[in-house]
């Protein structure tokens, strides 16, 4: 409908074509999808950040717990030099014989298979790559947990949409939807994970895939703030103003 109704038959007689619409319904169902694969995607983020500390708490202290510990306190002596090349024998007997792609960051790989297999991720790396991620990491690799978490729900994402009948663009929305709920149910960043799905697994910035990453990153965040309350990832302690100098 033009603003001036006399435009009316000036634009009738222009054969102007109607602009396709941002949104179709195909989006409010990837979006539906994407809500769902939020929820999964906070669920095993928070399983791979317990089942980290459970490996910390084995692996330094020999102790069945799944209470947050660090490896610096513990009183093996010498011996601790033995614990992260246990741990990574047991990562390269994973990637041997389970999958060779548990290797690396986690997020170069989930661009690999965006760019170069259609967003098709294995359905074992599903579990290969946080089991492998949380050995690494708890028997003291020098790692961070935000890879393996971000590959992992892509890996959700995308397993969601090949045991569906979705599109490959669909499936890579639903690969950065996963990706992106994880990081946010996580770090409870949903803005930046939204941010980091764009540029690093969407390559684009339209309606039909960023609002389902949206949905997924807003649903990821409303499980966290469930699950471990609003308080922040990293705690910065109170830092006192600094002291003026006089000249």
């Amino acid at each position: 409908m033009p603003v001036a109704p006399t435009l009316g038959p000036a634009l009738e007689a222009a054969s102007l074509r109607p602009r396709p619409l941002l949104a179709d319904r195909r989006v409010v169902v990837v979006s539906l999808l994407a809500v769902g694969v939020a929820v999964l995607a906070s669920a095993t983020a928070v399983a791979l950040t317990t089942l980290i500390a459970g490996v910390t708490n084995l692996a330094f202290y020999g102790r069945l717990s799944t209470a947050p510990a660090s490896p610096a306190a513990n009183d093996l002596g010498a011996l601790v030099i033995v614990v992260p090349a246990l741990g990574g024998l047991l990562v390269g007997l994973l990637a041997r014989f389970g999958s060779e792609k548990i290797r690396g960051h986690g997020i170069p790989e989930a661009m690999e298979q965006v760019l170069l297999n259609q967003s098709r991720v294995p359905p074992r790396l599903t579990f290969l790559k946080p089991l492998s991620a949380a050995i690494a990491i708890g028997t003291g690799g020098p790692f961070g947990a935000e890879g393996p978490i971000i590959a992992t729900g892509g890996a959700l994402g995308s397993l969601v949409g090949q045991l569906l009948r979705t599109t490959s663009m669909e499936r890579k929305t639903l690969l950065a939807a996963g990706a992106a709920a994880s990081m946010a149910a996580t770090f409870g960043t949903p803005l930046a994970a939204v941010l980091l799905a764009v540029e690093l697994l969407l390559f684009e910035l339209r309606p039909r895939s960023l609002v389902p990453v949206a949905f997924a990153a807003a649903t990821a965040m409303a499980v966290r703030l469930a699950h471990a309350g609003a308080a922040p990832f990293f705690p910065m302690p109170a830092l006192s103003p600094p002291a003026q100098s006089r000249s």
